[in-house]
C-alpha cells in the first residue's frame, strides 16, 4: 500500500443512488444527468487534472437529494438541480484559481 495525498484541488461526489421506486433515491431527481453536466464542464473549464467529478452510492441524505459533496472542503449540497450545477461549478472555482 501506499499513501500519497490527492492530487485534486477538489473532488465532486455525486449521489447517483437509484432505489427503483422503492424508497427516494439521488438518481430520482435526475443526479446521473447533474453529474455529466459537471464533468463536461470540468473539461470544458480545463480543470480535469484539479478537479475530479465522481459518483457516489447512498450518502445517507436520500430524502434531502439529489445530494453531492465537495472533497476535502466538506461542503454538502442537497436538493440539487441541473439548475444549481453552474452556481456549484462558480464555487469550485474559488478553488482552482
Amino acid at each position: 500500500m501506499n499513501e500519497s495525498n490527492t492530487p485534486y484541488v477538489c473532488h465532486i461526489l455525486v449521489c447517483t443512488n437509484d432505489r427503483h421506486g422503492e424508497r427516494p433515491s439521488c438518481s430520482d431527481g435526475m443526479s446521473p444527468e447533474i453529474r455529466d453536466y459537471l464533468k463536461e464542464q470540468v473539461e470544458k473549464r480545463g480543470w480535469k487534472s484539479r478537479v475530479r467529478v465522481s459518483q457516489t452510492g447512498c450518502m445517507g441524505l436520500c430524502a434531502k437529494g439529489p445530494n453531492l459533496m465537495l472533497y476535502p472542503q466538506g461542503i454538502c449540497y442537497s436538493g440539487v438541480t441541473l439548475s444549481d450545477a453552474d452556481t456549484i461549478l462558480a464555487k469550485v472555482a474559488e478553488f482552482v484559481k
